[in-house]
């Protein structure tokens, strides 16, 4: 599992003991200026370089590029953090504080440092967006060994003069918390998380933040008719789970189900992916790592909404047990699949949750899951797509992710693609006949197991879920906790928007 977090709190002050101070360099009006160094501080360096600060920061690769970084040895040293403009928005802090923290990290030596971060923080939208991007920069997930190494992080101070700053600082606490939570189970290895273990690890969550929680097993699954959870799970010797968990303050008037994809390892079945392929496969249980760690936020928290959280859990292996293409399979509700490609396994376990989570009458549905590889080809890695059951559902996602800091594009479910699902042996067939539109053809099929009149969305975060290149900004390689913000973020919107 991942380092624990470290510690955070809000001072007026840079800390006598800080080993480190943030500050950032964003293009003013005549040119580059250094953001958030206290007095003291720049006549310290001053008498100490005997040239301007900005100068002896430039010399070293300081810049207002958002995504540079340079440190300047001393005590306190200096991390100067390109900002971009000098009039900031939440996301240029969050991503100036991930890189800034990142980079302290980097030059910890062994050591376990204290961070403080003074980028002029006032408005409560970024005094949010600098903590939660120096905790989501100081997320590592812990190497598996005999000699552990110790948290190059071990405290952040967030420097700012905002009277409520205590109170944005745990609820951006919450939220990454939440996020680090949904990266180390994509980032834990398939042979210690599958089907069992991550119900398991759902039962702890749910004790520690109250929740409601009910986990079917394979014998209650299949008393319950969920044929797309027992297929998908059939092949596997670690069968399927069916997870509920729930969360309904007094008072709460608006309702949504959070739905998300939880195959913990995906070879493709019967339909075998190629080798390269499958490496990263225990991160197809990402949607359903978001939608557990977003209800645990929204907890905390205490938004006045009830949300449930359905996360359909399954390992998706070959045997002879396995399901097979041309299979017709029984999805929850009775509608029959008839099964194209067993490597298209994610609809079938969605659509057994998305019909179930719908017998308790939701106003809004959100379904989150690295569904297609066609998400990618159309908007590549960083950015996931929506699909929405009308516009302005959409509209609520995007704001909601804009909010967050996270990248969503609307995509459509042109009516043609319902056709293309036209089987002649079953009430619909799980792929198209075609392999262009997939990731819109897929959204149409689970369009068929949402219940009349109840918004829906889809996200597909097959791209942003896992980051196989270098970590930039907040984002580390590996796990990345897609959706888990703006999940959050659009829970508080309805809360609010209900009152």
């Amino acid at each position: 599992m991942s380092h624990a977090l470290p510690t955070i709190a809000a001072a007026s002050s840079v800390p006598k003991d800080a080993d480190l101070l943030v500050v950032g360099l964003a293009d003013g009006s005549h040119g580059p200026v250094l953001i958030g160094v206290p007095d003291e501080v720049e006549s310290l360096w001053a008498k100490r370089l005997q040239i301007p600060l900005l100068a002896a920061a430039q010399a070293v690769g300081a810049a207002a590029k958002p995504g540079t970084c340079a440190v300047l040895p001393g005590s306190p040293g200096l991390v100067v953090t390109g900002l971009g403009g000098v009039d900031v928005t939440p996301e240029q802090v969050r991503r100036a504080a991930g890189n800034a923290v990142r980079a302290a990290a980097g030059v910890a030596g062994g050591r376990t440092l204290k961070v403080a971060l003074s980028l002029e923080a006032i408005e409560p939208e970024v005094v949010r967006g600098v903590a939660e991007g120096a905790l989501l920069g100081a997320y590592a997930f812990a190497k598996q060994t005999a000699k552990e190494a110790p948290a190059p992080i071990g405290s952040l101070i967030v420097v700012t003069k905002a009277r409520d700053a205590k109170a944005q600082i745990a609820e951006a606490t919450a939220v990454a918390s939440a996020v680090c939570l949904a990266r180390d189970w994509v980032n834990t290895p398939p042979n210690q998380l599958y089907p069992e273990t991550f119900a398991d690890a759902a039962r702890g969550l749910a004790r520690e933040k109250r929740l409601e929680i009910e986990v079917l097993d394979e014998k209650a699954l299949a008393r319950g008719g969920y044929g797309g959870l027992m297929a998908v799970g059939g092949g596997s010797e670690r069968p399927p789970r069916l997870v509920r968990l729930s969360y309904a303050p007094r008072g709460a008037i608006t309702h949504v189900a959070l739905v998300g994809k939880g195959i913990t390892f995906d070879t493709g079945g019967l339909n075998l992916k190629p080798a390269d392929g499958m490496l990263t496969m225990k991160c197809d249980m990402a949607g359903a790592a978001a939608v557990i760690a977003a209800i645990g936020a929204i907890a905390d928290l205490r938004l006045p909404i009830k949300v449930t959280a359905w996360a359909a859990l399954a390992e998706n292996m070959p045997s002879g047990s396995a399901y097979r293409p041309s299979d017709v399979l029984s999805i929850y509700g009775g509608t029959t699949v008839e099964n194209v490609n067993s490597d298209a396994e994610g609809r079938l376990v969605m659509a057994d949750a998305l019909a179930r989570a719908c017998e308790d009458s939701p106003e809004l549905v959100l379904d989150v899951a690295t569904l297609t590889g066609a998400a990618i080809v159309a908007l590549g890695e960083r950015v996931a797509a929506v699909m929405a059951s009308d516009d302005e559902t959409a509209d609520d996602v995007l704001d909601a992710a804009e909010a967050s800091g996270e990248a969503f594009w609307h995509l459509p479910i042109p009516e043609e693609m319902r056709a293309g699902l036209s089987s002649e042996v079953a009430d619909l067939a799980s792929a198209g006949k075609t392999r262009w539109g997939g990731a819109l053809t897929a959204a149409a099929f689970l369009r068929e197991f949402v219940g009349e009149g109840v918004r829906w969305a889809h996200l597909d975060i097959a791209g942003p879920a896992w980051n196989g290149s270098a970590a930039y900004d907040y984002v580390p390689k590996g796990g990345t906790g897609s959706a888990v913000r703006t999940l959050v973020a659009l829970a508080r919107t309805l809360a609010t928007r209900a009152r």
